[in-house]
């Protein structure tokens, strides 16, 4: 049972990385396609809705922007958020690197905001995957002192019980 539990804090911690690395790639990403020196007048195609939740409805809204590269070729990316004054025709102002146009973004640049999202996502990632490796440890140390006496305690308390 304890290799269960220690399984369990195993795959939570997996996923927990996963999830630090995942953002943290997200964030170079936009970094770099501020940095990397090419812009571009792209076009909304598209504007996608979803809403999700049943209480407190939350609203998301997606946008396919279409734009030519330096180069001639045309690129299409779907970019998530946004403000919600562009709207499908518009035209707005890409960034992106020479050698990854498809990663491309409509999003202003912040860094600030953008270095304490990724101080904040790192603090969380080490508290949560503290938390799983203490866990995994008690849930296997704790199995190890079964049924055991320790030395120093005083024999006329002790019982044959097994509890």
């Amino acid at each position: 049972m304890e290799f269960f539990l220690a399984g369990i804090a195993a795959v939570m911690a997996a996923g927990i990385l996963a999830m630090g690395v995942a953002l943290l790639r997200r964030a170079l990403r936009i970094r770099r396609a501020w940095h990397g020196g090419r812009t571009s007048e792209a076009r909304c195609l598209r504007v996608f809705t979803s809403t999700t939740g049943g209480d407190r409805p939350t609203t998301h809204r997606s946008r396919v922007y279409e734009f030519t590269t330096r180069e001639g070729r045309t690129v299409r990316f779907t970019a998530d958020g946004g403000p919600d004054t562009v709207l499908e025709g518009d035209t707005v102002m890409v960034r992106y690197a020479a050698d990854a146009p498809e990663q491309a973004t409509a999003e202003p640049y912040r860094p600030v905001a953008l270095a304490v999202g990724m101080g904040c996502v790192a603090l969380f990632v080490t508290a949560a995957l503290s938390l799983c490796v203490v866990f995994a440890v008690v849930v296997l140390g704790a199995t190890s002192d079964e049924g055991s006496t320790p030395d120093d305690f005083p024999e006329e308390y002790s019982t044959d019980l097994p509890f």
